[in-house]
């Protein structure tokens, strides 16, 4: 399925874009952060698991269970605070 990802911030920063389009068999979100750690390099290096990235689904915050669909909207980013 087609899936469009966004990252934030440093996660942005690490890998040089904001923004990709990309084919996944992934089922998950958690699976899909899988796949793109497993491509090794930056993407390894900025989503890698224990580290603190959030994840939203269709701009909505979500876990690892969470599910794909077709033409969903992942952004990955870590934790912000405010003050």
């Amino acid at each position: 399925m087609k899936v469009s990802v966004r990252y934030f911030a440093s996660i942005r920063e690490a890998l040089g874009t904001g923004q990709e389009s990309l084919d996944t068999d992934a089922a998950t979100l958690g699976a899909l952060r899988d796949e793109l750690i497993a491509r090794g390099g930056a993407h390894a290096a900025a989503l890698q698991r224990g580290r603190a990235v959030r994840m939203a689904l269709d701009q909505v915050l979500s876990e690892d269970a969470a599910p794909l669909r077709e033409g969903a909207e992942v952004a990955f980013f870590p934790p912000v605070t405010g003050g």
